[in-house]
């Protein structure tokens, strides 16, 4: 049921504001602080069934991306505490990009100081991300294989045959910055990341404007999940950006027949390119799901496609940009099982989480498509985004809906990633219905059952796509028309989505504002009412959703 992305070459990194370090001086150091200190374990687990098959040529371009650690973590948790407790009067009392980096980020000296050992080492050193926490830097294969105490090979995946590059041994950097530096990527043009998008084994003709395509479409949907009002009072994601994080291009020509066999006329999207972007289209129709539930839902609503190589070195680019940019509502619909992650790769992406929920970002990640063996191992595992606490975990559903295409029923969908953490312990907003050490996925759900999926246009044909993929980009359109409402009515935008969604969900509104599931199982769990393991809170209840928060 997963489809697995084929590796591309991974560049590096979020271009933003540049640290002039022309009158720095020279990186110097004793012989103490020159002694190689060792980063986080960052060898991906891969090369433990591939065959090695040669070195990479000493001449070879890489580009890396050096992550610093954040300032003041202390302080930034007691931020974090406070700005998502409703009962603290820092509530929503969230900080811009530029009070994040004045706070939080490196220092310009910290900065420096790690920009000139880079160059020391003979690697060009590039831009700096707007929060001071990721450094971007090239050079020959040599270089920096030298910088980073390490060595570069090429293997074959004895899994399914492909090749690719990765370090030999966990990289090191000397004494004296290594307290500053998290994790380098770059090293490795893996590709792990899987996108959690399900087609039906049934397929409409490849016309691109049908009289009937299987699937939800932007009216059935909106009747779905009782939006169809709000839509049409002009609350649909007006003003409102929501940035698509993508590892795979998408072609423009598909979403535009979307548009016109629904009649639908929302702005154009736009591509912004992260680690150097992609030409890889193995996950073009994923990108289109994306984007079409998105127009469907919150017709209204800019969108922004954020593509990055599928790479660790691509997910540290993409990750540090959409923070940078600040964007409002993130969907994501790729990810990998926890253990597949690398250590230096969680904790850089972890710090670029915190940071969006310190701004009042909305990020939803997919679940996963696997149910509760997201590894596939027989066991029970969760996936990585969704299991961050700084993420908002979508899990999947099958819909039943009424004449008029209301909401009839839901259930939990077979497929429906959901678990517990092994990484991260149970966050504070999840302590009511959490007991045990570590944090519960997903936290909502909504359709994402293929054979009552979405109606996509891609590749030059009409599908009906489900999996968690389609929960994601719902729930982040339902944030957008939800800002848009709130800022008509002066009133505050989502922010931090769970810290919202476990408070209204824990008030006496709950039953009104959530579509609670209550039957159906993800293989080791089951749902039941209220929170579970399976489809978390639920899906939401559009209208009433926004009354019980906007009035």
């Amino acid at each position: 049921m997963k489809p697995r992305i084929r590796p591309v070459i991974g560049l590096l990194a979020a271009p933003l504001p540049i640290i002039a370090l022309a009158a720095v001086p020279a990186f110097a150091a004793t012989p103490d602080a020159q002694s190689p200190s060792a980063l986080r374990g960052d060898v991906v687990s891969a090369v433990s069934h591939s065959v090695r098959t040669g070195d990479v040529a000493a001449d070879q371009q890489i580009s890396v991306a050096v992550s610093l650690t954040q300032r003041d973590t202390a302080g930034l948790d007691a931020f974090l505490n406070q700005v998502t407790d409703p009962n603290s009067p820092s509530y929503q009392h969230y900080l811009t990009v530029d009070q994040f980096a004045q706070r939080f980020g490196a220092t310009p000296q910290t900065v420096a100081k790690v920009s000139a050992y880079l160059a020391s080492q003979g690697l060009k050193v590039g831009e700096v991300t707007a929060n001071r926490l990721t450094i971007e830097a090239t050079g020959t294969a040599a270089q920096v294989q030298k910088a980073f105490n390490t060595s570069l090979a090429t293997y074959q995946d004895n899994k399914d045959g492909h090749s690719y590059f990765a370090n030999t041994v966990a990289p090191s950097v000397p004494g004296d910055i290594a307290g500053v530096v998290t994790d380098v990527s770059g090293l490795n043009n893996y590709a792990k990341y899987t996108h959690f998008s399900t087609k039906s084994s049934a397929q409409a003709t490849p016309d691109a404007t049908p009289k009937a395509p299987a699937g939800l479409s932007p009216t059935s949907a909106q009747a779905a999940y009782n939006l169809t009002s709000t839509v049409k009072a002009g609350y649909n994601g007006k003003g409102v950006t929501v940035g698509l994080l993508e590892f795979s291009a998408f072609s423009q020509s598909d979403v535009s027949a979307y548009d016109k066999a629904f009649s639908i006329k929302p702005s154009t999207p736009t591509v912004v390119n992260a680690g150097g972007g992609t030409t890889d289209t193995s996950g073009q129709d994923e990108v289109d799901l994306d984007i079409e539930v998105v127009q469907a839902l919150a017709p209204g609503a800019t969108i922004k496609v954020y593509e990055a190589p599928n790479s660790d070195a691509g997910e540290t680019a993409i990750y540090s940009k959409l923070v940078s940019d600040n964007v409002p509502v993130i969907s994501i619909s790729w990810g990998t099982y926890e253990a597949g992650e690398t250590a230096s790769n969680r904790v850089a992406v972890d710090a670029d989480l915190k940071e969006a929920a310190a701004q009042g970002q909305s990020v939803y990640a997919a679940s996963g498509d696997s149910g509760s063996d997201d590894a596939g191992n027989g066991g029970t595992s969760v996936d990585f985004p969704a299991a961050d606490p700084w993420v908002t975990g979508a899990g999947g559903t099958t819909l039943a809906q009424g004449s008029g295409g209301v909401w009839k029923s839901e259930k939990a969908w077979s497929g429906s990633g959901g678990g517990v953490s092994s990484y991260f312990n149970t966050p504070s907003y999840q302590s009511k219905v959490n007991t045990g050490t570590y944090r519960s996925v997903p936290d909502v759900a909504s359709d994402a059952d293929p054979s009552s999926g979405w109606a996509v246009y891609t590749e030059g044909s009409w599908a009906e796509y489900g999996g968690t993929s389609a929960s994601a980009p719902n729930w982040a359109a339902f944030t957008a028309v939800y800002n848009s409402e709130a800022k008509a009515k002066g009133k505050p935008s989502f922010g931090f989505a769970n810290s919202r969604i476990y408070t209204l969900a824990a008030s006496s509104s709950y039953k009104s504002a959530f579509h609670d599931v209550t039957s159906g199982s993800n293989g080791a769990y089951s749902a039941g009412a209220g929170y579970d393991k399976v489809t978390g809170w639920g899906s939401y209840n559009g209208a009433n959703f926004l009354s019980s928060q906007l009035g």
